[in-house]
């Protein structure tokens, strides 16, 4: 029997997922609605019922009583006879109202009500203490709602009242009840499924007024997404626009590269070109010096064109102090024959927003440079940077080298520019580890060591919520 259910389920799912955002809201709504109507309906009408019984017994309670008090007026044995209580319908056969006096003892008609016209009542039996309440029937066949009453007169008269109404006007006035509540709901029902058709409407229409917005930037008439939207959409219009913003930027650093790969292989190739002109062709070593640098300036353009396809990967992390520690252990294995001091200390436990492979080609880069340079020692620090905005770290590379001046600092942070030709190298590093950390929103310093060397300081955006301690990692 579940599994027909499940279908089911699984169906009206389905089905819903068809319809439109308003259609769910209005139809969930409706729904929920005509639940609560339905059970409102059924709650009023019992509460009605339940009303007109007890107003219908309290009227034959007054009637017991009525009956009582006109027979207190003989005496104990023989008690008056009571009249039609203020009641016509009593004295008129079959009017569906009757009252009968019982003798408690032999259960014989002393007194009833001449709309019996000498039929009896078929009444249940009594306690022998207190009222009963029952529903009979009439001699007629008509329901009856009956009240009895145990009286005692004096010190041994004991008399059986009965008191009896048909329930049929009760029953009618419940009918005409129910059917104005059934008619008074369902104008409420359709007001109330207008209220929300109405509702759903207004409550969406910022959501058409964000999709116009966002048709609009796509067809080039805006550049932005408007935000100035209820505070629940307006975050999805912030994080649109700064998608929007991203998209611009990949395509404008696309361009950039583009430009860029145009202009670094314009000078091999007019290298080339000469040497092909002046018939030096047998020159190969010049001629594949001058290759080696347009496929070093390719594979780059290339690379940085990957990464900018790559960046603001939502949930990417990477732990810095270990990457950072493999590769001071390389670098001093690869410059070991100049036996350098290469250390590491500072944060444990700071990670970089970003993928571990850009982490090491940038780290890897300025811990390289400085160990080409370097006369005894490097030292690598990572540390947390404190202040307003987004939480970020730094990376401090410092060596004991000779050093730059501010114009060859400037001059070491441009593209393919390498200050000494007896250095090997394409002078790409510098510029990719510049372009990398652009892309992540970091930045690359340069600035005077305390060893009178090159300070690199790399600030990069931090993982929120890190928490980290200070330590020393042991010199490699």
């Amino acid at each position: 029997m579940a599994e027909p259910a499940v279908g089911n389920a699984g169906r009206f799912s389905g089905w819903m997922r068809n319809r439109s955002l308003a259609a769910r809201l209005i139809l969930v709504a409706a729904i929920w609605s005509a639940i609560a109507i339905v059970v409102a309906g059924f709650v009023l009408v019992a509460l009605y019922r339940e009303a007109s019984e007890r107003s219908f017994d309290v009227r034959l309670d007054v009637y017991v009583k009525a009956i009582v008090g006109e027979m207190a007026a003989g005496t104990p044995d023989a008690p008056a006879e009571p009249g039609n209580l203020g009641e016509p319908r009593f004295d008129l056969p079959a009017s569906g109202w009757y009252w009968v006096v019982l003798d408690a003892r032999s259960d014989a008609v002393l007194f009833s009500s001449l709309s019996l016209f000498g039929d009896r009542l078929d009444l249940p039996d009594l306690p022998a203490d207190g009222d009963l309440r029952s529903v009979i029937s009439s001699p007629r066949g008509a329901e009856l709602r009956v009240l009895q009453r145990r009286i005692i007169f004096g010190e041994a008269a004991a008399y059986r009242i009965a008191v009896a109404g048909e329930t049929r006007e009760l029953r009618e006035r419940e009918a005409t009840f129910a059917g104005q509540v059934v008619l008074t709901l369902l104008v409420l029902g359709i007001g109330l499924v207008g209220a929300i058709v109405l509702q759903v409407r207004v409550g969406l229409r910022p959501v058409a007024a964000l999709r116009s917005s966002l048709a609009a930037v796509r067809r080039g008439d805006a550049e932005t997404v408007d935000e100035d939207l209820p505070p629940d959409l307006r975050p999805l219009a912030q994080e649109l626009n700064a998608l929007v913003r991203s998209n611009r930027e990949v395509v404008e650093r696309a361009r950039t590269h583009v430009g860029n790969l145009a202009h670094a292989l314009k000078t091999p190739l007019s290298v080339i070109v000469n040497e092909v002109r002046d018939g030096q062709v047998a020159d190969a070593q010049k001629i594949g010096e001058q290759a080696g640098v347009m496929r070093a300036q390719v594979n780059h353009h290339l690379e940085r064109a990957r990464m900018a396809a790559q960046r603001r990967v939502i949930g990417v992390s990477s732990d810095v102090t270990p990457v950072l520690a493999r590769l001071v252990k390389v670098m001093a294995k690869i410059h070991g024959e100049r036996q350098l001091d290469v250390s590491l200390k500072g944060a444990p436990g700071l990670h970089f927003r970003g993928e571990e492979h850009d982490l090491e080609e940038m780290a890897g880069n300025l811990i390289d440079n400085a160990c080409k340079w370097a006369a005894s020692r490097v030292d690598v620090t990572v540390e947390r940077l404190a202040g307003p905005g987004p939480e970020r770290l730094s990376i401090r590379i410092s060596d004991d080298g000779p050093g730059l001046s501010p114009d060859q600092r400037a001059e070491a942070l441009k593209r393919g520019r390498r200050l000494d030709e007896t250095v090997p190298g394409t002078g790409l590093g510098l510029s990719i580890v510049v372009d990398l950390a652009a892309l992540y929103g970091g930045e690359l310093d340069l600035s005077p060591s305390a060893a009178g060397g090159l300070c690199a300081t790399l600030v990069l955006p931090m993982l929120e919520g890190d928490v980290a301690g200070s330590s020393r990692a042991p010199n490699v």
